[in-house]
């Protein structure tokens, strides 16, 4: 996706803003500096949202495809979705045309949130410089709980790889791709596949064999590539309009005791942060799984 300039400026403006700001890792080291191992923070905010990448060539979470609902500052309690009709369901006027047309309307209340963990082990003393420990807060275990936060939304418990009612995709038909085929299956239920989200290995072979990855970057596709989706699939579907995260808008950072087999060598000092989200999917009808 190419930014406009009005998303530059936002993105400008955002990063201006944060510069001003203590990073999550900043409070924590100057916490840790008070209290020592003691040190707890709470945070107000979801921390996986709270840095900005200094990467020349960006990366995005699967996070930034969705409509972030923050409960703790527009509580809700019910989400809305639909399904596809019943088999032997009456005709609907023009559903062969509008296909939406004919599916059914739900009210379900929001889901338990689920819990997002990551773990580092603290080298020895590594607090004691606050600006290295910032440093390891902020792009070690930060870092590291957007990947596990990347695992929640795609293929956890709750994840999109995990929602039956996501159709699969096997076959292009009579277009270059099984993700073209998938674009165009949901603009035909009266949406847009602005999102994909892509095995890195499949994203560069697919780049090196056409312009593929280029001609969906262009259409204003936004890609998040992610180990965490199986070489040989991927996930198409309108994001913007069909999916929301439910996201506490709370975080917490403190020392703990790790669970058995967190780190390949016991012992230390471990740090956990940890958030509560959980997706869900209001347009089904327009999310496929594709097979490459």
């Amino acid at each position: 996706m190419q930014p406009t300039d009005t998303m530059k400026r936002t993105m400008a403006e955002v990063v201006a803003q944060r510069r001003t700001e203590m990073s999550p890792g900043r409070i924590f080291a100057e916490a840790c500096a008070a209290k020592g191992t003691d040190a707890v923070v709470e945070y107000d905010v979801t921390i996986t949202d709270s840095l900005t990448s200094s990467r020349r060539k960006p990366r995005y979470p699967a996070r930034n495809m969705l409509k972030v609902v923050d409960l703790s500052r527009d509580p809700r309690r019910y989400y809305w979705h639909e399904s596809l009709p019943d088999p032997g369901a009456p005709q609907v006027h023009e559903a062969d045309l509008r296909r939406e047309a004919a599916n059914r309307f739900h009210r379900s209340p929001v889901p338990e949130l689920l819990p997002t963990t990551a773990w580092v082990q603290v080298p020895p003393d590594l607090w004691e410089d606050i600006e290295t420990f910032e440093s390891f807060i902020n792009y070690r275990l930060i870092v590291r709980l957007s990947t596990a936060e990347n695992d929640t939304i795609i293929r956890g418990a709750g994840g999109l790889l995990n929602m039956p009612q996501i159709a699969r995709m096997t076959s292009r038909g009579p277009f270059a791709s099984t993700i073209l085929a998938a674009c165009n299956e949901v603009e035909q239920m009266g949406g847009t596949a602005d999102g994909l989200i892509i095995n890195p290995a499949d994203y560069y072979a697919l780049m090196g064999e056409g312009r593929l990855m280029d001609d969906i970057e262009r259409n204003g596709v936004f890609i998040v590539r992610t180990r965490l989706v199986e070489p040989g699939t991927a996930l198409v579907g309108d994001f913007g309009h069909g999916a929301l995260l439910f996201d506490a808008g709370r975080s917490v950072i403190r020392f703990a005791e790790p669970p058995p087999g967190t780190f390949a060598e016991p012992g230390g000092l471990a740090l956990m942060a940890q958030i509560h989200e959980r997706v869900v999917v209001n347009l089904p009808t327009n999310f496929f799984v594709v097979s490459l």
